[in-house]
């Protein structure tokens, strides 16, 4: 059985990153945990980190990059870009199934256990398996609605709920202020 542990969006938007996902873990075909957190912030709340895929994994590889916090401080890409180089080249990390976003003041990115660590042109990243409606109702919000980043991230989770079998309405959104 596939244990699910989906929807994680990031949207950068009129001056602020909010990050929000649903609570919604399931194995096979049943719900477990209709509250999971999937949110976390780090590096003493400057970084918010968001997982998707399976829940050991995801937990394994948000300790390493915490620690690739500490070893490169106020430098979060440099920490995520770490992490990714680690990820991909260790034997044990390589079968890690999971990815990662994370933002901070400045930066928003997409880790994956290849070696990517992407930024979004838009700001905005959904990642599990309602990530890419959640993505879509995000980008048509930021056009045509008068919605902050918290209220676009909530949003376009709950629309994604509405799609996505596995992504419920039981959502956290974390935000941060941004800087230029």
């Amino acid at each position: 059985m596939q244990l699910h542990a989906t929807t994680i969006l990031t949207v950068r938007h009129l001056g602020k990153v909010a990050m929000g996902g649903d609570g919604q873990v399931t194995l096979g075909t049943a719900v477990v945990k209709g509250d999971a957190v999937k949110i976390r912030r780090l590096a003493e709340g400057a970084v918010l980190c968001g997982f998707a895929g399976g829940a050991a994994d995801a937990f394994a590889l948000l300790e390493r990059f915490e620690a690739k916090l500490k070893d490169y401080p106020a430098n979060m890409p440099r920490a995520a870009t770490e992490l990714a180089k680690e990820w991909r080249t260790d034997r044990a990390l390589r079968r890690l199934e999971a990815l990662l976003t994370v933002a901070d003041a400045r930066h928003t990115l997409l880790v994956s256990g290849n070696g990517d660590v992407i930024q979004p042109t838009d700001g905005i990243i959904g990642v599990g398996s309602g990530g890419n409606y959640a993505v879509a109702a995000a980008r048509a919000l930021v056009a045509h609605s008068p919605l902050d980043a918290a209220g676009i991230v909530r949003t376009a989770l709950e629309i994604a709920a509405g799609i996505d079998i596995y992504t419920n309405d039981k959502i956290l959104v974390e935000e941060l202020e941004c800087q230029r």
